[in-house]
């Protein structure tokens, strides 16, 4: 563990370094260009352009070298030792003709196998999942997905359009390779804001699959939520005077938003009120700890820069198709036990809706089961009682 942060940071100082030498180089070559140059400018206009291609030289081999040493960390037992049937692997595997990457890790590979889809559209969360729900790994095989357009996985984006149709169709791909890869006949599900939507989506298509469905920060309704979130924020800083924010909103409009510009929109009032919640007394560990985890050794180079564009550009891409799915209307029934594990104080993904939902869900078991200190991510805000309750409805412990 040691060695993989002291790698890290000596990756970034170097990749720091090497970008400011880049940086230079290309100033004073530019600087002495302007001018007709002396014996001696010319002589150091020899040694920037040395200094030049060795940057340029050093840059190409540092971004492709983090990239292949990109690893999740070994499994250890309390004692330290690695378990005799574990796993712990970052591997590519190829889902409808598109390269994607998912993260399989577990104390033993005959446990069953557990599925966490990641928020966004466009979000990653190998790391984060890793970190805070740590324990899963002892009684599950926890798989997490890049999902196209996203972290590891943003290279999709490059190949043409990303459609929910593509999430669907490759989560159904993933599933059948987990399915045959550990002799499984189902696998579990958890899914998480936007990927509480997709597991909805995958089980409906493939009841037969799934043993169970976890939905936290549950989405049901993406325009009225979009519209139920602006109206909060405008709110929120009506309260509190906060002339900046409400005149950026009203600047903006009601959304739904499309176009160009939806994620810089929508942030105005998402973050307004991610911060909120963070700020509320009665919500425990309130936040997101991006910076330990875009930092993970999961993530070389080139996937802690696609970590931030999949969350703008994907998200701006495919959020602007979900608006019109509701699944108080299409997907009112399904064949497998769904349970929502909500936050007390989630503003971003409204709870009311969730209830209105579950009214009219008929499914063979459902369960709404709060979490009265967290808000949109029970599952980091109160990760332990998320495990336990987790354990419980899924394997009965």
């Amino acid at each position: 563990m040691v060695l993989t942060v002291l790698f890290l940071i000596l990756t970034l100082l170097t990749a720091v370094f090497l970008i400011m030498l880049l940086i230079m180089s290309v100033y004073s070559i530019v600087i002495h260009l302007l001018k007709k140059p002396n014996q001696k400018q010319v002589k150091h206009l020899k040694r920037v352009a040395v200094c030049l291609g060795v940057s340029i030289l050093c840059n190409g081999l540092l971004i492709p070298v983090s990239q292949f040493t990109a690893h999740t960390p070994t499994i250890r037992d309390e004692q330290g030792n690695i378990p005799e049937n574990a796993v712990s692997e970052l591997i590519k595997v190829e889902l409808n003709g598109r390269k994607q990457w998912i993260s399989i890790r577990g104390h033993d590979k005959d446990n069953p196998v557990l599925l966490f889809l990641a928020g966004g559209p466009g979000g990653t969360q190998m790391a984060a999942v890793r970190h805070e729900l740590s324990r899963l790994e002892k009684h599950f095989v926890v798989v997490n997905w890049d999902q196209p357009g996203s972290g590891k996985s943003y290279g999709v984006k490059n190949e043409g359009k990303i459609s929910v149709d593509t999430y669907i169709d490759d989560g159904i791909a993933l599933t059948e390779y987990l399915i045959s890869r550990f002799s499984k006949e189902q696998i579990y599900l958890i899914g998480e804001s936007w990927g509480s939507a997709l597991g909805i989506f995958l089980i409906n298509k493939k009841p037969d699959y799934y043993h169970a469905f976890i939905g936290t920060g549950q989405m049901v309704d993406f325009e009225e939520t979009e519209r139920l979130d602006y109206a909060k924020a405008l709110e929120i800083a009506e309260q509190k005077g906060d002339k900046s924010l409400i005149n950026r909103l009203r600047r903006n409009g009601v959304p739904p938003y499309y176009g160009d510009d939806v994620t810089w929109k929508s942030a105005v009032y998402l973050n307004y009120l991610s911060a909120y919640m963070a700020n509320l007394p009665e919500i425990h560990n309130p936040g997101y700890n991006t910076l330990r985890d875009i930092f993970s050794p999961e993530y070389g180079i080139s996937d802690k820069i696609n970590y931030i564009r999949g969350v703008v550009y994907t998200f701006n891409e495919v959020y602007q198709q979900l608006y019109d799915i509701d699944l108080r209307k299409d997907y009112t029934s399904l064949n497998v036990p769904v349970y929502f594990f909500l936050g007390r104080y989630d503003y971003n993904a409204p709870t009311s809706l969730v209830e209105e939902y579950y009214e009219l869900l008929d499914a063979p078991q459902k369960e709404i089961l709060w979490f009265e200190h967290s808000a949109h991510s029970p599952w980091i805000n109160e990760s332990d009682k998320f495990i336990n309750e987790v354990l419980s409805r899924f394997l009965g412990e």
